[in-house]
């Protein structure tokens, strides 16, 4: 049988050949950085484990054994059982269905404080680092109004101004996560303002919102991902500490921090109560972790 795979038709050749449109060359990096990011075993887990919470999230529902917000006193601090598998807490309210449908409310978060942090992050860095003067001033200087203070004790007192609830508490994390991109964001820009191509493009009489938007946050935006993506398990650990704190979702919500609270009153006697939902936040923390070492090795270009 002839040898196909190489043949002048087939797909490894089509990657192995020269690059011939820009289409062409952005394909060949999602192909050769995707078999770097595969080559990776702890990024490709922590991959694996974020898939599936996102499953788990999807398919809250049908995954669930017990409606997550329905107590029965009478199985009140449960232990782990084949009728429920986790455990109960101390109103006899399934922990594992609990713990399944929090993975929405944790994907909730991560997602929209990342789609806030990252434009905002990368707009104001982006506008700093390319214009410089004043501007660059006023933005780094507003930044480090926001980065003299402890991330954690910034969000804290933000919360606790806006008040509890789950909306409070994303907003408050937001407040506080778009200083370090915005920095990130200012010194890609300054080094990308400096390359030939931007002064050819200033040249040709292109506007200096133009250049930011179509050539300085282009170029900032993988170290810009991979900043973030790190930043998700922050972002998780701070989320379940307002709600530790009672400053998150509030109570029946099933908020993994919120869980942790209520359940630490029994957890010399009733150990599940506060384990479970720890190791839930525990395991995805460090798979976002694992996730962002492994983009970084692949969107890093200082990396060999």
């Amino acid at each position: 049988m002839a040898d196909t795979a190489n043949s002048p038709g087939s797909f490894n050749a089509y990657m192995s050949r020269e690059p011939r449109s820009p289409g062409e060359a952005m394909l060949h990096e999602i192909y050769f950085g995707t078999i770097h990011f595969l080559a990776n075993p702890l990024a490709t887990l922590g991959l694996l484990i974020i898939c599936l919470l996102v499953l788990v999230a999807i398919f809250a529902p049908w995954l669930a054994t017990h409606n997550p917000l329905v107590q029965d006193l009478n199985n009140a601090l449960s232990p782990p059982s084949g009728a429920h598998w986790f455990g109960t807490d101390e109103l006899g309210r399934d922990i594992y269905s609990r713990i399944v449908y929090g993975s929405r409310i944790t994907l909730y978060i991560v997602a929209l404080v990342s789609v806030t942090v990252g434009p905002i992050g990368l707009a104001v860095g982006a506008t700093a680092g390319y214009l410089g003067g004043w501007v660059d001033v006023v933005l780094m200087r507003l930044t480090d109004l926001f980065l003299s203070f402890p991330g954690l004790v910034l969000t804290l007192a933000f919360a606790a101004a806006l008040g509890p609830g789950l909306d409070h508490a994303v907003l408050a994390i937001a407040l506080t996560a778009w200083p370090p991109v915005a920095r990130l964001a200012r010194a890609e820009a300054m080094t990308v303002a400096k390359a030939d191509f931007i002064s050819a493009a200033r040249l040709q009489g292109a506007s200096a919102l133009r250049i930011i938007t179509r050539h300085v946050m282009p170029l900032c935006l993988p170290s810009l991902i991979v900043r973030i993506s790190l930043n998700m398990a922050g972002i998780i650990l701070t989320a379940a500490g307002l709600g530790f704190l009672g400053l998150g979702a509030q109570p029946p919500t099933p908020e993994w921090g919120a869980m942790t609270s209520t359940g630490r009153r029994f957890m010399l006697d009733h150990w599940w109560v506060v384990t479970m939902p720890g190791m839930a936040i525990l395991i995805v923390s460090l798979a976002f972790n694992l996730f962002g070492d492994g983009l970084r090795d692949v969107l890093d270009p200082k990396q060999d």
